[in-house]
């Protein structure tokens, strides 16, 4: 099962860009953050004539969040476990495979002196409560999305310079270990453990062509999920087209018949 995740900023802007991609890389699951518009506007016509199925939870102009599967989609919830409603729609899960497949948008944060810092901190406590109210580390969980944190310091372009700054604060580090004490495993780290790989880049300072970018976009997974991923890595190319989202896809490959689905 070739997974993949993506914050598209803006799949009305992306619209043909995230197709094309589809289109080669083919991957089994994909799920996308920062869709920005409301369900009716997502392009589920198209990607059901490239054979996926689509479960969204879109708003306008902001957050949003999609799992597009080639495989069956099933047991689909919106929102954290203590939200019914929410007003922001940053969290979609399904079981994909036998897996249980969440794609996230943490909140950004904005600034550590906002109390927006404060709210990003209360969801990632929220969302480790989420994983607690559907399982265990036993469980089968892929946990992906756009995290908006760095985790170390391989993860960013300076360190130094970034160290209690957005994306790379010790209190969003501390949220962050919380979570992964759940028993999460990043991934990637499973296959590359070098530094300067980057899914983020800022628009405004020309961080890519300067290669000045965060690794902030995340595939976690339990124990016996991250045993089977075979494969795991950050496709670049998609930074390269014209008008490109700021993030890159991260795509992680899994020998589901290792799992027992």
């Amino acid at each position: 099962m070739k997974l993949a995740t993506w914050n598209v900023n803006s799949i009305r802007a992306r619209h043909d860009a995230v197709l094309r991609w589809v289109a080669r890389v083919e991957p089994d699951v994909l799920c996308l953050q920062e869709t920005k518009v409301e369900d009716d506007d997502f392009p589920t016509d198209e990607l059901l004539r490239l054979g996926y199925e689509v479960a969204v939870a879109g708003q306008k102009s902001y957050n949003g969040v999609a799992i597009v599967s080639r495989l069956p989609l099933t047991d689909i919830v919106i929102g954290l476990a203590d939200e019914p409603r929410p007003s922001e729609q940053r969290l979609i899960r399904a079981t994909v495979a036998g897996v249980r497949v969440y794609s996230t948008y943490v909140p950004n944060g904005k600034s550590p002196k906002s109390r927006s810092f404060a709210d990003k901190l209360t969801w990632l406590g929220r969302l480790r409560q989420t994983l607690s109210s559907e399982g265990t580390s036993e469980t089968p969980f892929i946990v992906c999305g756009d995290f908006n944190i760095a985790p170390e310091d391989r993860d960013v372009f300076d360190p130094v310079a970034m160290r209690g700054q957005i994306h790379f604060h010790p209190d969003e580090h501390r949220a962050l270990a919380d979570l992964v004490s759940f028993g999460l495993v990043d991934v990637l780290r499973l296959h590359h453990a070098e530094g300067g790989l980057f899914s983020w880049w800022d628009y405004r300072a020309f961080g890519f062509q300067r290669d000045q970018g965060l690794r902030i976009d995340l595939v976690f997974a339990t124990p016996r999920v991250a045993k089977a991923c075979t494969d795991a890595h950050i496709d670049v190319g998609p930074r390269y087209e014209e008008k490109p989202s700021d993030h890159a896809p991260v795509v992680a490959t899994f020998d589901v018949e290792a799992l027992g689905a």
